[in-house]
């Protein structure tokens, strides 16, 4: 995508025409996204390098960097000097420019989530169950909220833009599964997620798929600003995913786009089975079980599984046979740039993984395909919470989608 713009002065001072396909009102919402976006990519940026990178001049990008600071959204950083001439002035985001609160709803446990403008998390909460029943997670997050804002000062409060939810769409459908009873799961059938945690707070509420969120995590904080299109595998209880294309998150006509868990896939025996089955951390955790060992690091202590054996080197073995096989069918549909793996576990199995994805991928026909580079994902295991209160900040200040690449 490519935006022109033009500037016209008279009685009001300079005013900004976006050739965009947007309206007179939203113009200066627009450029506003524009300079957050770049400098959410960038880190800073003086404003002839906005100006360069926009086709705004100078003047203009002064104004709206002017008043997005006016707005305390950026700080000015220590001037740049040696060069002829004025010394340039980065400007980056404020860390302090807004709040934004996510709320994981897991299967194995929820996590509340506080963050600043710049992403780095302020606070965090954590709530381990069996399954994820209704009413304490709704009571979770009323003490969590009511906590975490008493722990702001006054006007970092003001500054709350909303809160995030990432949960599983049809949790009830999960009862086998994560083995609860199927009258408890049912209780969330009939329960709007959405208003239960709005009638919690007085500022906006967004809900999305928990692993179309953590792929939105991964957009948003991860290391992919030179990659416009790619598909993500989130692996925790259940393997799942998103989708990147153009560089803005696709969510699919109902919200579920890249529920890659389901992809069918050849499974040990050859017979079809789902990814699901093969690459999530409860296949792992039955394989645990099975050997009368202790599963609950799986659960507990995701940076630190302690020592695993066979078993965790046979399930590698399998989830990156057949996560490859997901990529190679992902990438036969869309020319994807990249394949991205993340997940609830230590970074060193993480790496293993890819790994075995990297192997595995060589070994099938790939003709007609375009194998795309295989990377690790770079958030970790709270990409979902992490996703969640990226939600209110995405809506409230960026771009849908990024109008230019790091470089450029």
């Amino acid at each position: 995508m490519s935006i022109r713009v033009s500037e016209r002065s008279g009685t009001g001072g300079s005013r900004l025409t976006l050739h965009h396909g947007t309206n007179q009102s939203g113009m200066r919402d627009h450029n506003e996204r524009v300079v957050l976006s770049l400098l959410r990519q960038h880190g800073s940026l003086a404003k002839t390098a906005i100006a360069r990178m926009t086709g705004l001049s100078a003047q203009t990008s002064s104004i709206i960097m002017r008043m997005l600071e006016a707005d305390e959204l950026l700080s000015r950083e220590e001037p740049l000097r040696g060069r002829i001439g004025q010394p340039l002035i980065p400007m980056s985001l404020n860390p302090e420019g807004a709040f934004f609160f996510g709320l994981k709803i897991g299967r194995r446990s929820a996590d509340l989530v506080l963050i600043d403008f710049i992403g780095r998390i302020r606070s965090m909460l954590h709530m381990p169950y069996d399954y994820p029943t209704p009413e304490p997670i709704f009571s979770f997050a009323a003490t969590g909220l009511t906590q975490m804002m008493e722990a702001l000062t006054p006007k970092q409060r003001e500054r709350v833009a909303g809160i995030g939810i990432a949960a599983p769409f049809e949790l009830w459908k999960w009862a086998d599964t994560v083995g609860a009873p199927q009258a408890v799961m049912d209780e969330w059938r009939d329960c709007d997620i959405r208003a239960r945690v709005a009638a919690l707070c007085s500022f906006p509420v967004y809900l999305q798929n928990d692993m179309t969120a953590a792929c939105g995590a991964e957009l948003v904080f991860g290391q992919t600003k030179d990659i416009n299109d790619f598909v993500y595998f989130y692996i925790g209880s259940f393997i799942g995913g998103g989708i990147v294309i153009n560089g803005g998150l696709y969510a699919g006509r109902s919200g579920n786009a890249g529920a890659l868990g389901s992809m069918p896939v050849p499974g040990p025996d050859g017979t079809a089975r789902q990814l699901i089955d093969i690459a999530s951390i409860t296949a792992l955790e039955r394989d645990v079980t099975e050997l009368g060992r202790d599963p609950s690091p799986l659960w507990a202590s995701p940076e630190d599984w302690g020592e695993m054996g066979v078993e965790l080197d046979a399930w590698i073995e399998r989830a990156g046979k057949a996560i490859a096989q997901a990529v190679i069918a992902s990438s036969s549909v869309v020319d994807f740039e990249a394949a991205i793996i993340d997940g609830w576990m230590p970074s060193s199995v993480r790496a293993r993984i890819v790994d075995a994805v990297r192997r595995h991928v060589e070994t099938f026909d790939l003709e007609g395909i375009q194998l795309p580079a295989i990377f690790e994902g770079t958030v970790g295991i709270h990409a979902r919470a992490l996703g969640a209160a990226s939600l209110p900040l995405s809506d409230r200040y960026l771009l849908g989608q990024k109008l230019f690449r790091k470089g450029s």
